[in-house]
């Protein structure tokens, strides 16, 4: 009983000593966005757990064909892009009145229940449900990039956001490879494992992470501003902004191409399998972590905003255009080595677009930002899995990429309106 005692007021002492050294480590500014940016990659690791064997398990509950199975997949993509982009500007505006804290650790904890409804979703009905809740969810990634803007100084936000966006490509290393690995021993294994992810994130958090936004820079939350259109109009008061999201738009419009199709696209062409797809993915993610979440900082403060984003997408291009001909399977390698350079081009824009903003409204940006995302997120995964079905069936010409091709044209539109905005943006007044 003594050994007993004795043991445990041990084990309370070392807590105590770990608490009061993790404590105010997590209280310094870069510790509280490296927590959050923990955050983001035990999301994204949800996320792409499941994205393997997503084409079979659609197949498995609705019998359809692999091109058939992607036009499915299309719609659950469509469901999921619509629930945020409804859904991010109230959970940035949320965040602007109650901070970031509370909004990020309950949409995480509700993520990982909703990860445990499709992990039992008997048909396609309950599937379509998960992803719909998902969707809402997801719309969390507002929250956390405010986090960045409420900590990290002007000039060293486009290092954070770069950070953030890192450490969710980084989840995709993560993510798929163990999704293809669990998905060969069934479908639902990876959700299972997605929704034990996703909670025990929210309990971590529950312990280390920190509010960042204090009460004196709250705003109170407004419906007419806490909706797509609201919180677009609010940005689009500020022209530089608003020409920055019309580039990010074309620009997630084309990597739709590799977002809906890519599996089916990689079955279609050369017969892989769920692990070869997972292992795919991973590489693209970890080339994105290293050149967001390393790079893009030294890049910044190297060349500037300006050079960094322009040089980021003139390699998306190339990128596209060798996985619409891709003949071979190194040139998917070689396209995945010249594409992730494009990681450079997102967090610029973001530094640019946040020096215009008010601090008590980056909660609103980044509300913003995720809707435009979304919003090609809603009819992006439909056009491009009913290209991809059109031209990889049995009739007419046989052309799987024609995506991609898509997706290179919708890049040079792209790139033109970031030039023509990113030079306004050094001419005009700050």
């Amino acid at each position: 009983m003594r050994q007993t005692i004795i043991l445990s007021r041990l084990s309370t002492e070392i807590f105590l000593q770990i608490w009061e050294f993790v404590m105010p480590t997590a209280r310094k500014p870069q510790s509280i966005l490296l927590f959050v940016a923990f955050i983001v990659f035990i999301d994204m690791v949800g996320i792409g757990l499941i994205l393997p064997v997503m084409p079979s398990l659609i197949g498995g509950l609705s019998g359809a064909t692999i091109d058939r199975a992607a036009e499915i997949g299309g719609w659950l993509l469509f469901a999921y892009a619509t629930m945020q982009f409804l859904f991010a500007p109230v959970i940035g505006g949320l965040s602007d009145r109650f901070g970031r804290r509370p909004v990020l650790l309950v949409t995480l904890f509700l993520l990982g229940l909703d990860y445990a409804i499709m992990a039992w979703a008997p048909d396609l009905v309950w599937l379509f449900i998960g992803r719909i809740i998902s969707g809402i969810m997801g719309a969390s990634w507002a929250a956390a990039n405010s986090c960045v803007a409420d900590v990290a100084s002007p000039k060293e936000r486009g290092k954070f956001f770069g950070i953030l966006g890192g450490a969710g490509a980084f989840g995709f290393v993560i993510g798929p490879g163990i999704g293809g690995l669990l998905g060969q021993y069934g479908d639902r294994l990876p959700f299972i494992a997605a929704a034990i992810l996703a909670l025990l994130g929210a309990l971590i958090g529950l312990f280390i992470l920190q509010e960042t936004l204090p009460p004196e820079k709250r705003r109170s939350f407004s419906l007419t501003r806490a909706n797509p259109l609201g919180s677009i109009i609010q940005m689009a008061r500020t022209p530089l902004v608003i020409g920055f999201l019309s580039s990010i738009f074309v620009l997630q419009l084309a990597a739709q191409a590799q977002i809906a199709v890519w599996a089916y696209w990689l079955i279609e062409r050369f017969s892989w399998s769920v692990l070869q797809i997972g292992i795919s993915v991973a590489i693209y993610g970890l080339l994105i972590a290293i050149v967001q979440g390393g790079l893009t900082g030294l890049a910044i403060a190297r060349f500037g905003e300006r050079r960094t984003g322009l040089f980021g997408l003139m390699f998306a291009m190339p990128a596209y255009l060798c996985f619409a001909f891709a003949t071979q399977e190194w040139m998917v390698y070689f396209g995945i080595v010249i594409g992730a350079m494009s990681g450079f081009a997102f967090p610029a824009m973001q530094q640019m677009m946040s020096s215009r903003i008010s601090e008590n409204a980056q909660g609103e940006l980044q509300g913003a930002v995720a809707s435009m995302i979304s919003l090609t997120s809603i009819f992006g995964p439909v056009m491009m899995t009913a290209i991809f079905a059109a031209w990889a069936d049995d009739t007419g010409y046989y052309f799987p990429g024609a995506p991609f091709l898509v997706g290179t044209v919708l890049m040079g539109l792209s790139l033109l309106i970031y030039a023509v905005t990113a030079r306004r943006f050094y001419s005009a007044p700050a």
